[in-house]
């Protein structure tokens, strides 16, 4: 069951049977007939004038080898998962035996899932790690998934940064909700999209129209390569209603709103047809009556009937009243509103 050698000037050494009987298919498979192969010098002589020498030994000097190169490059490994123990999962490098620890996994398990069937799933799969300790004088390889993961996303995010335009338009993740906007993963890259960039109309919140976890495209308002940011909208992506507002209303027209806002000097309602026009009704404009503050009449989230009394496109701003709504003054633009509502409900009634 030796495997004799011929190791160059004119010199023979021999594997002996023990490491022969205790290899693997495999392994005894690459030991053929003049197949060259690695082997490391056990010792010059043994007591019958032999060299020994070992296959194991030498893959295992090649295995700390590349080992060491993968430490120093900062390149990852596919490990496949040989085994498990309390604190990780078992793996080799060439013919090395390596630890991943649970700490270097990509999660902790999810609630409810126990440490063994947690580890016990990877075994069989092959995971891309990074090398992140080697030391031979203690036998210790320490593998991380956690750290391989962060390497392709770096790569991923320098790539990214290459071929991002500012106008792409590109899908991604919500990833984390802030106070000043939605952070969103675009494949390596967080990108920002301001609370202003959410959408047309005034929010609070990014929560209030987006949740963590949800897909959905952007659109890339402005690329800092230096810093490594990228500013995102959302509302980029849907048509600016102060474009076409006069195309929409006119001054004069009944409307009707809803209560978001109460300041000192008045209250801002949006338009209940086109949730991104918001307008003010100044104080003055809230009643007949004189009144110390908004809210002696009105409260948000109340929804009323306003009068358009001004319309501003360019400084996007829109005037509304309440007090007008009575006036006489719009007459006839409200009887024609109210023949074109008929007209439009007999439709509905005739298609029905």
């Amino acid at each position: 069951n030796e495997v004799l050698v011929d190791i160059g000037a004119k010199s023979e050494g021999i594997i002996n049977s023990r490491e022969v009987e205790n290899m693997d298919d495999d392994t005894r498979e690459r030991l053929a007939v003049g197949k060259q192969i690695s082997v490391y010098v056990v010792s010059s002589e043994d007591q019958h004038g032999n060299i020994v020498l070992s296959y194991e030994q030498a893959a295992a000097e090649a295995g700390w080898t590349y080992a060491k190169d993968l430490l120093d490059s900062q390149e990852t490994y596919d490990s496949q998962i040989l085994g498990y123990n309390k604190g990780g999962l078992l793996t080799k490098i060439e013919n090395v035996r390596a630890f991943i620890p649970a700490s270097q996994l990509g999660g902790p398990p999810s609630s409810g899932t126990s440490t063994d069937d947690y580890l016990s799933q990877f075994v069989g799969q092959t995971l891309e790690t990074k090398v992140i300790e080697v030391d031979r004088s203690r036998n210790r390889l320490i593998l991380s998934a956690r750290a391989a993961a962060k390497r392709l996303r770096e790569k991923q995010k320098k790539k990214l940064l290459i071929t991002l335009n500012e106008g792409d338009v590109v899908q991604g993740k919500v990833v984390n909700l802030e106070r000043f906007g939605a952070f969103v993963d675009i494949g390596g890259l967080q990108g920002l999209v301001h609370l202003s960039e959410i959408s047309w109309k005034r929010i609070s919140h990014p929560a209030d129209e987006v949740s963590i976890g949800e897909t959905l495209d952007v659109y890339v308002l402005s690329i800092d390569h230096d810093k490594q940011r990228v500013a995102l909208s959302m509302k980029r992506l849907s048509q600016d209603p102060w474009n076409t507002i006069e195309d929409v209303y006119q001054t004069g027209q009944l409307v009707e709103v809803t209560i978001t806002k109460l300041e000192r000097y008045g209250a801002f309602a949006r338009l209940n047809d086109n949730v991104g026009l918001e307008g003010l009704i100044h104080v003055s404009e809230l009643s007949e009556d004189r009144i110390q503050k908004p809210s002696d009449i009105i409260q948000k989230g109340d929804v009323v009937t306003s009068r358009i009394i001004r319309i501003d496109p360019e400084q996007r701003q829109l005037g509304l009243s309440i007090k007008q709504v009575s006036s006489g003054k719009f007459l006839e633009l409200d009887l024609a509103q109210a023949d074109n509502n008929e007209t439009l409900t007999a439709n509905d009634d005739n298609e029905e």
